[in-house]
């Protein structure tokens, strides 16, 4: 997959993609730093992975530090903030992209704690490393995008309405962002090929992946998604602040 983020149109920003050790984000943050951009490659307990992907952009000639933290500590954001404060001095990219629910053996409210509730607090403290003309991106499916009108698989449905949630939440500041010349753009997809939410859902509901790519004609891959969030980062944000990737019309009815 080609990067969508023109070469050098990148140099001198920062970016932080959260969740970025391996599958969207692990592209996603190659993408931009291909572009330019010095990046951080966040995640949670994949130190070992996301040191190889800092690797694999500095050998490109690209500028990576890996930050690990838990988006759901505050104690661990603050740390991942503060280091990027006094390695990059602020950040001009936050892509949103960290999310879960479907792991075994987490909290029964596990899922709105991480895609609402830590979206939030993530975002309230990334707020004094974003100055004007920067850019918020959050990474969201299209079964969570249209929960409250849409019914998706019943495996999927916490997952959804904590992310419906976190999206709801994240619009709410949309006005405050604003005054601060701050954009902020939702990205939603279909079921991606290759992630590990596929893979739990298929788990969970063997064929139900494939039921779903047979009912939308296709489903992009990992690579062909997060070329789109790349390119959220950085083209004109739309008028609803949402940018559908993909068909649509089964959601739309």
């Amino acid at each position: 997959m080609s990067n969508p983020v023109q070469p050098g149109s990148l140099t001198g920003k920062r970016a932080l993609v959260t969740g970025s050790s391996r599958g969207i984000g692990a592209d996603t943050v190659s993408y931009l730093a291909e572009a330019g951009a010095r990046v951080v490659v966040n995640f949670r307990n994949k130190e070992a992975r996301a040191l190889k992907l800092v690797a694999a952009i500095e050998a490109k000639g690209g500028a990576a530090i890996a930050v690990g933290a838990d988006l759901t500590d505050a104690a661990s954001v603050d740390h991942l903030f503060s280091t990027i404060a006094t390695e990059l001095g602020g950040l001009d990219i936050l892509v949103m992209n960290a999310s879960g629910g479907m792991e075994s053996g987490m909290a029964a409210d596990y899922a709105m704690q991480l895609n609402r509730d830590a979206q939030v607090a993530l975002l309230t403290a990334a707020l004094p490393l974003l100055g004007p003309g920067s850019r918020v991106v959050f990474v969201t499916s299209h079964q969570a995008h249209f929960i409250k009108t849409v019914e998706t698989m019943p495996e999927y449905v916490p997952v959804a309405l904590s992310k419906r949630a976190g999206e709801d939440a994240l619009r709410d500041m949309i006005p405050a962002l604003a005054e601060k010349g701050i954009e902020f753009v939702v990205v939603s997809g279909d079921m991606i090929e290759g992630t590990i939410t596929a893979t739990l859902l298929e788990r969970a509901n063997p064929g139900a992946i494939g039921q779903r790519k047979e009912a939308a004609g296709r489903l992009y891959n990992v690579s062909e998604f997060a070329a789109e969030v790349a390119a959220a980062a950085v083209e004109p944000v739309p008028a609803d602040n949402t940018r559908y990737v993909g068909d649509v019309s089964d959601f739309l009815g």
